[in-house]
């Protein structure tokens, strides 16, 4: 009987997990929780870590280290945050053009295009994603763009040529390749193929222009994480270990909302004093 009853338990178990795995790829990013249902995993620093809950976005100004704007959302990448959150820091500074700084984890061509429209200069490192120059051959920033002959300069001193364009992703991309790969010497630290081919999106000039900024101001990086750093460190000292005490997006929102508050209104008084905020408070 005893074991009966354990495969009936089992088999109860099985048809549970089997409901929630109908559930699991029901869900558009294929994933639910069943603790919170609008939390998302989170990865974290931790290779092959991560943490269930919320992505808090905060725009912070450099001289008093005031949060700006913030937004929670329950998307686990950063990649699509950049435009939206320096347009908001924007609107509420009430200024015609901005100089934002961002990590390589917001690095979207599409984003620091769509800044670059609203009148905000971007600069962030390009993580390098290709594996290229991990294998010890050159990357794409070896090779020099002449935009008066439209072409690139590859290490060796050959010009690659235009070939055509064609579209991926929505993006319109035009290929450059030289058909002197074959003999140069340098081709085993270059390509494994044919000839190297070079990409360049109908906008690169505004991804340029951002790697220019942070070559003139190589100190960029560490402005960032002395800005942006200081208020999560305070705010999840404050938190504590649980940090969200709250379920739901709207909660969260409203309760990150009262900690940016107190945070803001802590900082204004560190730096005008109690009196003076009062008497701001009251004009």
């Amino acid at each position: 009987m005893r074991v009966k009853e354990k495969l009936e338990k089992l088999k109860s178990e099985m048809d549970k997990l089997a409901a929630i795995e109908k559930q699991v790829l029901a869900s558009p990013d294929q994933q639910i929780s069943l603790t919170d249902p609008d939390s998302r995993s989170m990865a974290t620093s931790g290779r092959g870590s991560g943490v269930v809950g919320y992505n808090v976005q905060i725009a912070v100004d450099t001289e008093h280290h005031l949060i700006v704007t913030h937004e929670v959302t329950n998307d686990g990448s950063d990649r699509a945050q950049l435009a939206n959150i320096a347009c908001r820091a924007k609107e509420v500074l009430g200024v015609d053009e901005l100089e934002a700084v961002a990590d390589r984890g917001y690095y979207s061509s599409e984003e620091i295009l769509a800044c670059r429209e609203a009148g905000i200069a971007v600069t962030l490192p390009k993580p390098m994603t290709s594996g290229i120059e991990a294998r010890g051959r050159f990357g794409k920033q070896d090779f020099v763009y002449l935009s008066d002959e439209d072409v690139y300069r590859c290490p060796a001193g050959e010009k690659l040529k235009y070939h055509y364009t064609n579209e991926e992703h929505g993006q319109k991309l035009r290929r450059y390749w030289t058909n002197a790969c074959r003999d140069c010497v340098l081709k085993p630290r270059c390509t494994t193929g044919k000839e190297r081919r070079i990409t360049r999106w109908e906008h690169e000039h505004v991804l340029e222009a951002v790697q220019k900024r942070l070559d003139q101001n190589p100190q960029a990086m560490r402005l960032r994480r002395e800005t942006a750093e200081h208020p999560f460190g305070t705010l999840k000292m404050r938190m504590g270990a649980t940090h969200f005490l709250m379920k739901r997006l709207p909660k969260v929102a409203t309760e990150m909302a009262l900690h940016v508050l107190a945070y803001n209104l802590t900082r204004v008084m560190n730096i005008m004093g109690p009196q003076p905020l009062m008497a701001a408070i009251r004009a």
